[in-house]
């Protein structure tokens, strides 16, 4: 009878390690949900998961670590794009940014690792692998979204060759596909010709470009931004509350580093982006402060 529970059991711890992964990969930001759903690397990640060779506790984790490692190769790539087209001044300040970033990675191992030291229950590794692959992975739709805003507009497709007999009739049906184009795309066609967009994407771009140029109001004006510090500042304390004593510089030198990386990227977005970088980190801290200590 004590045989026949066994297989259960071990079916059972599957079904939820993989509730686990699949609940945490599937908890993106707000500010990025749409953009994730889709993605090729979290559908990997899912597929990877559901392999019967990986329902393991470590197959799990071997899972996230892989698309930690392809949401890295992402970041890289959003960068080499930034570096190639964005303006000197844009360029210089991601870059900034993103030495900040490796700078507040570096510090913040060693506190998932305080805090994780303090659990127990091989699911707990999952869930550290998670957090891990969680900021990479917002870092990630962040840059390319910024790689995207400085990327160079694709190029027209070539005409399609005519034949002699079509003659005016083609040239002048050419012209006025090209005009049409040229007006879709918002250019001026001839001196008099009015700009008109693209109802859909043309306004998001505009709307998006407006918002890059506003005047970036004070966090303490600006009651989103007040309202996230708020809620940072509890959840670190309730962490700090938790720690052991001798984890407590781990979690002070995250919080200065990651501050830094704030202070750094914060002046290259929107409000709004500032918002979200404040609300990614509430969301870490807010989950290591109810995982320290369980069992």
């Amino acid at each position: 009878m004590l045989k026949s529970k066994n297989p259960l059991r071990a079916f059972a711890e599957s079904v939820l390690r993989c509730a686990l992964l699949v609940a945490l990969s599937g908890a993106p930001l707000a500010a990025h949900a749409e953009a994730a759903r889709a993605d090729p690397i979290d559908t990997a990640m899912q597929n990877c998961s559901a392999r019967a060779d990986r329902s393991s506790t470590p197959g799990q984790v071997q899972c996230i670590e892989a698309a930690r490692d392809a949401w890295q190769a992402a970041i890289d790539s959003a960068m080499r794009s930034i570096e190639g087209t964005a303006p000197d001044a844009a360029r210089r300040g991601w870059q900034d940014s993103q030495n900040h970033w490796l700078a507040w990675r570096k510090e913040e191992a060693p506190l998932l690792r305080a805090v994780f030291a303090t659990t127990r229950g091989s699911t707990y590794s999952i869930t550290q692998a998670n957090m891990q692959l969680q900021s990479v992975r917002d870092r990630a739709l962040a840059l390319r979204h910024v790689a995207s805003r400085f990327a160079p507009p694709p190029a027209a497709a070539p005409a399609a060759p005519t034949s002699a007999a079509s003659g005016a009739s083609a040239a002048t049906s050419g012209m006025m596909s090209g005009a049409v184009a040229a007006m879709a795309s918002g250019a001026r066609v001839g001196s008099d010709a009015p700009a008109v967009s693209s109802p859909v994407a043309s306004r998001a771009q505009s709307d998006d470009a407006r918002a890059h140029d506003e005047r970036m109001r004070p966090c303490n004006v600006d009651a989103a931004c007040e309202h996230a510090q708020f809620d940072l500042r509890r959840y670190e304390r309730a962490l700090r509350d938790k720690l052991p004593a001798r984890a407590r510089p781990a979690l002070l030198r995250a919080q200065r580093a990651w501050k830094a990386y704030f202070d750094a990227t914060a002046p290259l977005g929107t409000e709004a982006e500032r918002v979200d970088l404040i609300g990614e980190r509430v969301a870490t801290i807010k989950r290591l402060s109810e995982t320290v200590g369980n069992d």
